[in-house]
């Protein structure tokens, strides 16, 4: 049970609204805004900063963001963010192969030397304590430039603030992320967990 049940998305105007750029990216929108829509003000702030981090202004893809979103979110355990990760993964062209390697990327034929650089990277940068040091900042300068950089970490501040406010919610993940989640994640131990 959820710590604070989320509005229904047809609450009110502003949260269909906000619940319009959700649509496109995982198909509906998700609980964890609803819930913040008890608060318009942070719901508001948290969107646009999620458009803002997920904007491609260099060589990240949308797929290659949801991807070292959840790794971030793997690396913090939060469960409801890993679903929906891999549901806006799939959404924005991963394979199946992809997600089902994801778990180990770092042997993975489907990942290039720079995604993997990204995702050692989300891995080091969501552990607690911070475990990014010299040899996997200079392995992401490798390749990516500094606005790349920025975009990336962007991704992994984004999903720690959405990794703390779901776990500590126990949001109750939808269903299409659930289902997503089961069938492509599901074989490596992920289930629901306090998100049901």
């Amino acid at each position: 049970m959820p710590l604070v049940e989320p509005l229904p998305a047809d609450h009110d105007a502003e949260i269909a609204e906000l619940a319009e750029f959700f649509n496109v990216t995982l198909g509906f929108p998700p609980n964890s805004v609803l819930t913040m829509m008890r608060r318009p003000e942070i719901a508001s702030a948290f969107t646009a900063l999620n458009r803002a981090v997920m904007d491609n202004k260099g060589k990240l893809t949308p797929e290659l963001k949801r991807l070292i979103g959840f790794l971030a979110s793997m690396t913090a355990g939060c469960r409801y963010c890993q679903a929906h990760t891999v549901l806006a993964a799939e959404r924005f062209g991963s394979t199946p192969e992809r997600l089902a390697e994801i778990w180990i990327y770092k042997s993975s034929a489907h990942f290039t030397e720079a995604e993997k650089a990204a995702f050692d990277f989300a891995v080091a940068a969501s552990q607690i304590p911070n475990a990014v040091d010299a040899a996997i900042a200079d392995n992401l300068h490798r390749h990516f430039d500094d606005g790349d950089i920025v975009e990336i970490l962007g991704v992994i501040a984004l999903f720690g603030f959405l990794n703390r406010w779901n776990d500590s919610m126990a949001t109750t993940l939808e269903g299409p992320a659930e289902e997503t989640a089961a069938r492509n994640i599901g074989r490596h131990g992920w289930q629901k967990g306090k998100h049901g």
